[in-house]
């Protein structure tokens, strides 16, 4: 697949400014003034993240109201109810939260609750305020959903329930009737941040009710692993507090993990410091697979155990479900590539909604995913579950998929989602209008630019600059993540230096050089184009910048994105 390589503008003066105060090679100062880093001061407090620079929590809207409604509720022993939702963040918000509780309040007063992905679906659920009244709580603490669930929080209410919301999806016209609701997204909330996720605003509350009954710090700062650990997962802004949360929440995974997540560890063989990627990549699915394949409570029991013994036992059922979910994955998508390689109607489409009454339910968003990377269009993956058809759709850099959705929703029992992924359910009988009706839409407004893999390069290296130094000063602009993701490089006009060749039949080990200098590289699944490294042509690279180690020896390696023939 043909990619578009877009590299992004320069800030002259500000770059020149950086490198005159800074002392470091141009092509750090041109990333740092791109991501707004446009002073010293700015570039200093970027690379030397604080504690000391996380806002107030009581700048949030309602934060005196949640802190009282919970001391009240502490002070006059009333039960309290700890919800979630069953992915990372949720499951790592109420696992933080619910520890913190325990700390401050008899247990036996307290209670954790995750509603099933499958009989409840996402977010507040009736099933799970029953249980809440039928054991006597009084108080349900809410985290990462209840936005929008107006009508069950009024429920709830009537059966004497009060809430309180820490969430972090848009609001709704009509909030909930809350006692509190802790949301930075909300139109009068004045709080500095505003893309804290879910774990994030407990961690706020945490922090609040901490100053409020005059603890040590280290009531709240010892749950800054799962706050990493949702912020990787959730895939939000990783700038202001949530790179700081992350930056020290990294710390606490390398140096000092809470037993639950010392277990994913080792049963993901990470023997090496960890990053924001091996998190996202080996423990975050391990958690998320609780939810998909069976139920995340045991993700929240996972976070709490205390017992080396039974961690063990329930990292062993995580790393069962991921097992599960992989092969679910790998099966459905060969499934669905498939079906489009079949049809050459399908492959001229400007969208993909594909469906199998058979496909596991809640695999469906990463097969949409895995099929964008082979064929480049919104998608939309389908199963059929308790005679409904549900799916997940997923987009392509710059196209509105909510909106294409909104514009077949007389075909649709429900729906929801943003910009770049949604979710949706309908009746068998609507599955081909549908299909056709989404078809148009799309159409209709992709333009051929968006249906084309976006590149985007950070800035044009000379193959000289990669020193040591360089990458020491580019690993502390980690944690990366969005809008502040890994500099992406390209050097122009380099040679094959004869020994690049082909691994498996399918990776590229290149070995390049540009003037006197040389350096070796790797690509994965790139066999298409080996042909502009051997066609003894300058080409031009894209790449980001690595270390390999091997035998105790380090040296610098690029894990290439991309080649093709110098113009």
């Amino acid at each position: 697949m043909e990619k578009r390589w877009t590299i992004l503008p320069e800030q002259k003066l500000e770059t020149a400014q950086l490198i005159d105060s800074l002392k470091i090679s141009a092509p750090l100062c041109t990333i740092l003034a791109q991501r707004g880093f446009s002073n010293f001061d700015l570039a200093k407090n970027f690379f030397r993240p604080s504690l000391q620079a996380l806002h107030s929590p009581w700048l949030m809207k309602d934060m005196e109201k949640a802190v009282s409604r919970i001391i009240a509720a502490t002070t006059n022993k009333e039960k309290i109810l700890v919800f979630g939702d069953y992915d990372v963040d949720g499951t790592t918000s109420v696992a933080s939260f619910y520890q913190f509780l325990s700390s401050i309040y008899d247990k036996d007063f307290l209670d954790f609750y995750i509603p099933h992905r499958y009989k409840e679906g996402y977010g507040v659920s009736k099933i799970g305020i029953d249980f809440a009244a039928a054991n006597n709580f009084t108080l349900i603490v809410c985290l990462d959903c209840g936005i929008k669930s107006v009508e069950l929080i009024g429920y709830a209410k009537s059966l004497g329930i009060d809430f309180v919301i820490c969430d972090h999806h848009l609001p709704g016209n009509i909030l909930p009737d809350a006692s509190a609701i802790l949301n930075p997204k909300q139109s009068d909330c004045n709080y500095p941040f505003k893309d804290l996720c879910g774990c994030g605003i407990g961690f706020k509350l945490m922090m609040a009710l901490t100053e409020e009954l005059g603890l040590d710090e280290s009531y709240y700062l010892q749950y800054l692993d799962l706050v990493a650990i949702a912020i990787a997962a959730d895939i939000v802004s990783m700038s202001g507090e949530n790179r700081i949360l992350a930056y020290f929440g990294l710390e606490k995974i390398n140096s000092n993990p809470s037993l639950g997540i010392k277990t994913l560890i080792k049963l993901g063989s990470l023997e090496k410091k960890l990053t924001i990627h091996n998190v996202v990549f080996v423990i975050a699915p391990r958690v998320n697979a609780a939810g998909r394949m069976d139920d995340a409570k045991k993700a929240v029991q996972l976070f709490i155990e205390q017992d080396e013994e039974t961690s063990l036992l329930l990292g062993e059922q995580l790393q069962s479900d991921n097992t599960d979910r992989k092969e679910a994955d790998s099966s459905i998508t060969e499934e669905a590539l498939a079906i489009i390689n079949e049809s050459e109607e399908l492959k001229n489409k400007k969208s993909n909604v594909l469906y199998r009454e058979n496909w596991h339910k809640g695999v469906v968003g990463i097969v949409a995913s895995r099929v964008i990377e082979h064929y480049y269009k919104p998608t939309i993956v389908l199963t059929k579950s308790d005679g409904i058809v549900t799916g997940s759709a997923r987009s392509v850099k710059g196209f509105n998929l909510y909106e294409a959705i909104y514009e077949c929703k007389s075909l649709l029992t429900v729906f929801g989602g943003h910009f770049a992924a949604a979710g949706l359910s309908m009746l068998p009988e609507n599955v081909e209008a549908f299909t056709n009706k989404f078809e148009e839409v799309v159409s209709s407004i992709i333009t051929d630019d968006l249906l084309t893999p976006e590149i985007v390069i950070d800035t044009v290296v000379e193959l000289k600059e990669l020193t040591e130094s360089f990458y020491n000063i580019l690993c502390q602009m980690e944690p990366f993540g969005p809008d502040n993701m890994r500099p992406v490089f390209m050097l122009k006009n380099v040679v094959d230096s004869g020994y690049s060749a082909l691994l498996k039949d399918k990776h590229i080990k290149f070995s390049i050089r540009q003037g006197n200098y040389s350096i070796s590289g790797i690509a994965f699944n790139m066999l298409e184009k080996f042909h502009v490294v051997k066609s003894k042509q300058p080409f031009d690279i894209v790449f980001t910048l690595d270390e390999n180690e091997w035998n105790g020896n380090k040296k610098l390696q690029l894990m290439v994105i991309d080649c093709r023939v110098s113009e």
